[in-house]
C-alpha cells in the first residue's frame, strides 16, 4: 500500500487526505496544531461561492490598493514597507493580468465542479456544519460597480454558472431585512453557505475512521524527498520523529511556500489577512433582523453567512502586511459599521473578532499537482476561494498521486 504524507490539517489538507484514503492509500496528517481547521479554515465568511470565482488580477485592483495605501479602514491595504518576497509577488501579479477573463472563468468551472464532491462527502459522512443552500446575493450601490458585475457575469457564464440581475425591489424581495438604497444586484441561487470549521472537523474525524494517521500538534522541522521516497521529520513539544513515505502532498496555507522550497520547488505564496466577525444573535429581535441569505458586498469587499438560527458571519477586506495575525481595531470596526448600516436591527453588543492569512499566489490560481520530483505534490494557493474549491483540488491531486481519473 502507498505510503503518503499530507502535510497541513486546514480545509485543503484533511480533504485531501480524505481523497486518497478513499483511494486505499496509507495516509498520514502532519498539523501543527492541536486540531484541525485551526488557523485559516477556523471563522472565515462562510460562502461556498462560484459567484466569487473573479480573480483580482486588473490594473482596477492594482489602482485600488495604490489609492486607499493611506486609509487603515481600506477593504484593500499594502503595507508600503518593502520586501523583495511582497515586490517579487506584486509583479507576478501584473504579469497575471492578461489571464484574467481565461483565469476567471476557468475558477468559475472549478467551483461548480466542486460542489457535488462536498455536499456528497458531507450526506456520506453524516456532517452537519449549518448549511444553507439558499443562494448569495450581490449588492451594488452604483451603475460603474453593477455595469462591472455584468462583465463578469458573462466570464462566469462560459465556466457554467448561472446568476441574474436583479433590480433593487428584487433584491428586497430575495432578502427583506437589507436596509440601504442599491442600485441593482446580482443573484447566484445554486451558491451556498456554511461553517467550514464544522464541516473540516467533521471531516478530520471521518478520515480517522476511514485509517488515517494524523499526528496533531506535530511541527514539520525538516522535509526532504528524492526519486523514490520523502521524509518528514516533526517535532510534537517532547520529542522528535522521521518517517519515510511514498510521497507528500503540501497543503500546508501560507507555509507551503517555505516547504516548497525545502523540496527545491518554488511556490510563490503570499499571506493576505482577512478580517471576520461573529455576531451572536442572541435576542429574537437580532435573529428576525439578521438576513438568511447570503451576502457580497463588491464596494467594500464584504460576505456574509448566517450560520444556524444564533450566528452571523461577517468577514471581507485583504491586508499585504506579511505573515502578521494580529487583529487590529481600525479593520475589524469597519465590519461591525457595515452591520450597523446594512441591518439596524441586529445587536452588535456581542461581536466575536478574528484574522486568519489567505495563501495567495499571483496569478490567483491555486498550485494542484507534481512538483519538480515525482514523489511531491501540491494542493495550495487557493485564496479567498479555499473551501469553495477544495473538493475539486482534493480530488484531482488525489487523481495525480495515484494516476487513477475517476
Amino acid at each position: 500500500m502507498k505510503r503518503i504524507a499530507v502535510i497541513g490539517g486546514g480545509i485543503t489538507g484533511i480533504t485531501t487526505a480524505y481523497t486518497l484514503a478513499k483511494r486505499g492509500l496509507d495516509v498520514t496528517v502532519y498539523e501543527k496544531h492541536r486540531y484541525a481547521a485551526m488557523e485559516t479554515s477556523f471563522a472565515n465568511g462562510g460562502q461556498l461561492s462560484a459567484s466569487n470565482a473573479e480573480v483580482w488580477n486588473n490594473w482596477q485592483t492594482v489602482m485600488k490598493g495604490i489609492k486607499w495605501m493611506s486609509r487603515r479602514d481600506a477593504p484593500l491595504l499594502v503595507n508600503p514597507k518593502p520586501s523583495w518576497h511582497k515586490l517579487s509577488w506584486f509583479a507576478e501579479f501584473i504579469a497575471a493580468i492578461p489571464q484574467y477573463e481565461k483565469n476567471t472563468t476557468e475558477t468559475a468551472r472549478l467551483a461548480i465542479a466542486a460542489r457535488d464532491h462536498l455536499f456528497a462527502w458531507a450526506q456520506e459522512e453524516g456532517i452537519d456544519f449549518d448549511l444553507k443552500k439558499q443562494g448569495i446575493l450581490h449588492i451594488y450601490r452604483d451603475k460603474a460597480g453593477f455595469d462591472h458585475a455584468a462583465k463578469v457575469s458573462r466570464l462566469l457564464s462560459a465556466g457554467g454558472l448561472e446568476r441574474r440581475s436583479v433590480t433593487p425591489e428584487e433584491m428586497k424581495a430575495i432578502e427583506p431585512t437589507l436596509a440601504g438604497t442599491y442600485y441593482g444586484g446580482f443573484f447566484t441561487e445554486s451558491d451556498s453557505t456554511g461553517d467550514i470549521h464544522k464541516f473540516t472537523n467533521g471531516l478530520a474525524d471521518a478520515i480517522q475512521r476511514l485509517g488515517v494517521k494524523t499526528c496533531y500538534g506535530h511541527t514539520v522541522t525538516e522535509l526532504s524527498a528524492d526519486e523514490r521516497n520523502a521524509w518528514v521529520t516533526a517535532h510534537d513539544g517532547t520529542e522528535q520523529s522521521r518517517d519515510t513515505f511514498d510521497g507528500v502532498v503540501i497543503c500546508a496555507g501560507v507555509g507551503s511556500r517555505g516547504l516548497a522550497k525545502k523540496l527545491g520547488d518554488r511556490v510563490n505564496i503570499y499571506p493576505v489577512k482577512g478580517y471576520s466577525i461573529t455576531v451572536e444573535l442572541d435576542d429574537e429581535a437580532s435573529q428576525k433582523a439578521a438576513p438568511t441569505v447570503s451576502l457580497l458586498d463588491d464596494a467594500t469587499k464584504i460576505v456574509t453567512s448566517r450560520l444556524g438560527d444564533g450566528r452571523f458571519r461577517v468577514a471581507g477586506t485583504a491586508e499585504f502586511s506579511g505573515y502578521n495575525r494580529d487583529i487590529k481595531d481600525d479593520r475589524i470596526r469597519p465590519l461591525t459599521r457595515w452591520v450597523e448600516q446594512c441591518f439596524p436591527g441586529v445587536c452588535t453588543r456581542k461581536v466575536v473578532p478574528w484574522a486568519g492569512l489567505r495563501p495567495m499566489l499571483p496569478n490567483m490560481m491555486p498550485r494542484v499537482g507534481p512538483g519538480r520530483l515525482p514523489t511531491v505534490f501540491y494542493n495550495t494557493g487557493h485564496g479567498h476561494l479555499g473551501w469553495t474549491l477544495s473538493a475539486i483540488t482534493a480530488e484531482l491531486v488525489a487523481e495525480s498521486v495515484t494516476g487513477d481519473s475517476r
